[in-house]
């Protein structure tokens, strides 16, 4: 366990040092930070103020995605809403209900933004604050005006946090009759809550933005300026990470064809880190006993703009052999044109153990349509907006 705990924070240590946590804990507000490199989103820092809100130890949330807090009565449609912010990469701000260790439901207002590598546009972290959504006290009286004109709103509480029991006890039949309704409206956060989360953000992501300049990789909380492929590649990063076979997408429109993006698989299978990668051309993976004639049909294949499959010998960055049954395709954006090429790389050493599930073709065929849809609609969007 503690040393699954050690990996998940390193992965903030990484980015932003070690001291980062500590200067994180000094805030006074309750947020969690989730790293969507990492398979199942986990949350890989909660501050102080957070853990006494929901009653759970570090131990406990480090490594849990988000949705460990939701429960019977969370809105589905609320929780898509913000999977639909993550998927888009963007920010979001939301009543949500959530629950404490104790099984007790208590509203906060959700507010999340993501954290964008300076370098190349990735998304690297997402911000998610939460700020308790006071209940307003039952003499406060406001008169909202609805079909039948106006009606007393003081009941237009929290009702989610009090047993529907207790309110049909303590209040007129009358009254408990648009509690039931009531009970499955959202609780809206005041003005100064809103305010309180936005500032909470701003104050989190300067630390974050800090701390990313000792080590250097430099993190912001809009996504730098960048050009064509890159720009989409960059918002396609969530999307992409959910495929688990090794591939890379390369840019077709830039001259030799740069690698835009590389799957954690591919980094596994070739002992590369991502920062060795991204920019080269894929020929670095080849060697002193590479195939010359299969490398001219590759790069036959690529000016043709067919998909072709071959068998080539290519080498990890400790210089090993293995043998790799690459497949190659030309991907399309919107508008017809050629944007990419995605070329998936299963160990040929292992393709017994693949036939026992899926087959090394359809593992290759199923990446290649996924990386499809992805672009296609994610380009298709982008041109009509």
């Amino acid at each position: 366990m503690e040393s699954q705990l050690g990996l998940f924070e390193q992965s903030l240590d990484f980015r932003y040092s070690s001291w980062v946590r500590e200067a994180l804990d000094e805030l006074p507000d309750c947020f969690t930070i989730t790293d969507p490199c990492i398979s199942g989103h986990p949350i890989v820092f909660a501050s102080n103020q957070f853990l006494k809100m929901v009653g759970y130890s570090r131990d406990v949330v480090i490594g849990k995605n988000g949705r460990m807090f939701q429960g019977p009565d969370t809105d589905r449609r609320s929780v898509m809403e913000i999977r639909e912010a993550i998927r888009e990469e963007r920010p979001i701000q939301i009543s949500l209900l959530n629950y404490r260790k104790n099984g007790t439901p208590f509203w906060t207002l959700f507010q999340m933004c993501p954290v964008f590598s300076k370098e190349d546009g990735r998304v690297i972290n997402f911000v998610g604050v939460q700020v308790p959504i006071l209940r307003r006290k039952r003499n406060e009286v406001k008169l909202c005006e609805d079909r039948a004109g106006y009606r007393d709103s003081a009941f237009r509480c929290c009702r989610r946090e009090v047993r529907l029991d207790s309110v049909r006890a303590s209040t007129r039949e009358s009254v408990a009759s648009h509690d039931e309704d009531e009970i499955e409206e959202p609780c809206e956060a005041s003005e100064v809550e809103k305010t309180k989360a936005s500032a909470a953000i701003d104050n989190i992501l300067s630390a974050l933005t800090r701390y990313s300049e000792v080590t250097g990789r430099l993190v912001c909380g809009k996504r730098c300026c960048l050009n064509g492929n890159v720009q989409l590649v960059a918002t396609l990063n969530i999307s992409l990470r959910r495929i688990r076979q090794s591939f890379v997408l390369t840019d077709a429109l830039l001259p030799d064809m740069p690698i835009l993006y590389a799957s954690e698989a591919f980094l596994k299978l070739t002992g590369y880190a991502r920062h060795e990668v991204l920019g080269r051309n894929c020929r670095f993976l080849s060697g002193t006993d590479t195939d010359p004639t299969t490398q001219y049909q590759i790069k036959e294949c690529i000016r043709t703009q067919q998909a072709c499959t071959v068998r080539i010998l290519n080498y990890r960055k400790d210089r090993t052999s293995f043998w790799n049954f690459l497949h190659i395709s030309p991907v399309r954006n919107a508008s017809g044109e050629v944007a990419f090429f995605v070329g998936i790389q299963i160990d040929d050493g292992c393709r017994n153990e693949e036939t026992r599930r899926l087959s090394p073709e359809m593992k290759q065929l199923s990446v290649v349509g996924a990386v499809k849809v992805a672009v296609r609609g994610l380009s298709m969007g982008a041109s009509t907006s």
